[in-house]
């Protein structure tokens, strides 16, 4: 469930956002917090890389010029995971203060600043008890009032030190929402401020949904983000050189924005702080179709619905601009159905197309159908075909006249 509370509108304009999972796990490349459960490692064995893990060469500031110079409008770092380990001396921790730096290297680049925080913690024995031998059995049990202020206190500290813009939480599907007192939780934090951006996973009080992987047939109700991993791990794994390629990113990216949703896209750092460069080839792709494309992406709305366009589209915010996006190289011609307004010109980079509308009938309009660009014209990745129109987009959804 989702909160009806008006959205912060830096969110639903942000169009792009990196989620950084990282922590202890990234030193022997285990399964972030899940290998001791799962049976990958035994937990002490997992507990054993919070020595390795140095971050002597993280620098914040390098990482908030990438996510800036990508076209990124906000990160989301994870101060604490399933496993208990926060980056910040609280509790269990890395010994370390890895958020002030982060925190303060956004704001410089006028990025928004957000945590991921895990509502479990498979660390404290008073909410779950882990075998150390095999099988892993995890039992968890019930929420105690001294595990509740537990973690209210750790939330209460990063909401006070690094003031956030979003809290991104997790880990919530363990207990039924009555358990997690989260009515005292969203209090705690819209105190210290009552602006800040909660995910679906404070349910009830989420502020936007939260679906992972893959990008949804039909988009959920009110604002929304899509998380997705470069390759096929959150965290940095050794062995994981399975990635997606810059044209799938960007046809990912396309699909979210065209949508309405934002894409969370995640990297996963080493335990020394620095990016894989294959991770940073990556935003750097997505990021100059950005660039190159950025009058389709910022200031836009979710554009066409399904069936009226093959491919993702984005609306200008007076949506009398239609930017259609072309994932394969068109023939002949573009079609769109179901516009009832004039085209007043069609162009790729500036490029004149012919365009002209067949049929319709009453008020069911006709076929628009735009000339195909010239081949020297299209992108590498996508192409953007602007259509703009004489007016606010003014389109047909009707089953046809009989």
């Amino acid at each position: 469930m989702v909160s009806t509370m008006p959205m912060q509108p830096w969110f639903a304009e942000a169009k792009l956002g990196i989620f950084i999972h990282w922590g202890i796990y990234a030193v022997d490349g285990t399964l972030e917090s899940w290998a001791f459960q799962l049976g990958e490692v035994p937990y002490d064995e997992y507990m054993k890389q919070l020595n390795g893990f140095t971050a002597e060469h993280y620098d914040p500031r390098e990482w908030a010029e990438l996510f800036a110079r990508v076209g990124a409008r906000y990160a989301v770092l994870t101060s604490r995971h399933h496993d208990g380990v926060a980056l910040w001396p609280n509790g269990l921790s890395v010994g370390q203060d890895l958020l002030s730096g982060y925190a303060d290297a956004l704001r410089e680049h006028g990025l928004k600043v957000g945590f991921y925080y895990s509502h479990s913690d498979w660390s404290r024995p008073d909410y779950a008890e882990i075998s150390h031998e095999e099988p892993y059995v995890k039992v968890i049990q019930p929420l105690a009032p001294g595990f509740l202020s537990y973690r209210d206190g750790q939330v209460d500290e990063l909401m006070r030190r690094y003031k956030p813009d979003l809290m991104w939480f997790d880990g919530e599907w363990e207990h039924p929402e009555s358990e997690w007192g989260l009515d005292k939780l969203a209090a705690l934090m819209l105190a210290h401020n009552p602006e800040v951006v909660f995910n679906g996973r404070m349910l009830s009080h989420g502020d936007y949904a939260t679906p992972e992987q893959g990008v949804p047939i039909t988009a959920p109700d009110g604002p929304w983000e899509l998380c997705l991993t470069l390759n096929e791990s959150w965290g940095y794994r050794h062995g994981d050189t399975n990635y997606k390629s810059v044209r799938q990113i960007v046809r990912y990216f396309a699909e979210t924005i065209g949508m309405g949703g934002n894409l969370l896209l995640d990297i996963g750092p080493r335990a020394d702080g620095t990016i894989p460069p294959e991770q940073v080839s990556l935003l750097e792709g997505l990021g100059a179709w950005i660039a190159k494309h950025s009058e389709a992406v910022y200031g836009t709305v979710a554009g066409l619905p399904h069936g009226h366009h093959y491919g993702p589209s984005t609306l200008s915010a007076d949506r009398s601009t239609l930017n259609l996006i072309l994932f394969d190289t068109p023939r002949e011609t573009v079609s769109v159905r179901g516009v009832r307004n004039k085209v007043r010109r069609a162009h790729v980079n500036g490029i004149e197309l012919g365009h002209r509308v067949t049929g319709g009938l009453g008020e069911v309009p006709g076929v628009l159908w735009i000339d195909a660009p010239p081949a020297h014209a299209l992108d590498d990745y996508a192409t953007v075909l602007t259509v703009e129109l004489d007016g606010p987009l003014d389109l047909y959804r009707g089953t046809g006249r009989n």
